[in-house]
């Protein structure tokens, strides 16, 4: 991957001040309506002398609450005081999706996390995308990317990080994300990796963790109970915030090793879950089964568990496409 020219995006933030700053990203966008006009990404800036830096993130998808909820309330709440090093926090990355409540821009279409590292001359989601890969994340020792199932996934809350080819590299996520301390900690294969903030971050070999909490386009007490515990146990954890990580309740380790753990949909219907978030299955147990909408005397198509495991993701809508993800599976290492 390479990047291009220094980014046009400007703000009045200065990231290596002491105290705590409130501020915006200004990102130019010339249209019909404001010739001169921007969009403007909340920052929030907390530094307390030398120390690590986290760049915690949320709104990488517009529809994805819990972590937009989480860093809202810890922008607010923490005090520079307690803080050895720097957070630096965007709770809404993809501002235009985040307003729109929709996984991808309604200005440009773009996916924000399939645009890394993104271009200098780009459109508004490539801008904002080559801002955070050329200017924050150089800067941070962690990337915290919180994620949730948006309108069209449900999961049971994890966090997650990847496999990678540096394994001290990989060893030392995997602790951060045990840190986390999410009901369930993944070790995941992405199907489609490239353009993801994650592998930007991975290539640069900075930690970096993720999750997926809940779904459904909104948000629940217990997932965004997980995402505020977890981003302080993740400070707590690098060092930034004293004390130890709070443990609600044990992680369970699992990984996903190959694309056995995906099952998705080769028609169109209606949804039907067999399986609840969270339970066990076994390599061939049904899982979902669809049914035909305008054939009522045709059986339903049923999937089943590639792989033995825990069933951690689900289709949300009661409606499916051929080609829709279905459901995932974890195993325990």
């Amino acid at each position: 991957m390479s990047i291009d020219r220094p980014t046009k995006i400007l703000t009045a933030i200065d990231l290596d001040a002491d105290g705590k700053r409130f501020g915006a990203l200004v990102v130019p966008y010339s249209r019909n309506d404001s010739a001169w006009g921007s969009v403007r990404i909340p920052i929030v800036v907390i530094r307390n002398g030398d120390g690590p830096t986290a760049l915690l993130i949320a709104g990488n998808h517009g529809d994805e609450y819990e972590g937009q909820i989480a860093l809202r309330d810890l922008a607010r709440a923490l005090d520079p005081i307690d803080v050895t090093g720097t957070v630096i926090i965007l709770p809404g990355l993809n501002f235009p999706a985040v307003r729109a409540a929709t996984r991808c821009s309604p200005i440009d279409g773009g996916n924000m996390n399939r645009s890394f590292p993104g271009s200098a001359d780009g459109a508004v989601t490539s801008m904002i995308a080559h801002y955070v890969a050329t200017v924050l994340v150089p800067r941070a020792d962690l990337v915290l990317d919180l994620h949730s199932g948006g309108k069209t996934l449900d999961f049971v809350p994890f966090a997650a990080t990847h496999r990678l080819p540096d394994k001290a590299q990989e060893a030392r996520a995997i602790a951060a994300v045990e840190a986390f301390a999410a009901p369930i900690s993944v070790v995941m294969l992405e199907l489609d990796a490239e353009g993801m903030l994650d592998t930007w971050v991975e290539s640069l070999g900075k930690l970096f963790v993720t999750t997926e909490l809940a779904g459904g386009g909104s948000s629940t007490r217990r997932s965004n109970q997980v995402a505020a515990v977890g981003v302080r146990n993740v400070l707590k954890h690098m060092g930034i915030l004293a004390g130890e990580p709070e443990i609600v309740t044990p992680t369970r380790l699992l990984d996903m090793p190959d694309e056995r753990c995906f099952v998705a949909a080769e028609h169109t219907g209606i949804h039907e879950p067999l399986v609840d978030l969270g339970d066990d299955v076994s390599e061939g147990q049904p899982v979902a089964r669809i049914h035909f909408l305008d054939e009522p005397s045709r059986d339903p198509a049923v999937y089943v568990a590639r792989r033995n495991g825990v069933l951690i993701g689900r289709h949300f809508p009661g409606l499916v496409q051929s080609g829709d993800f279905l459901a995932s599976v974890g195993i325990d290492l």
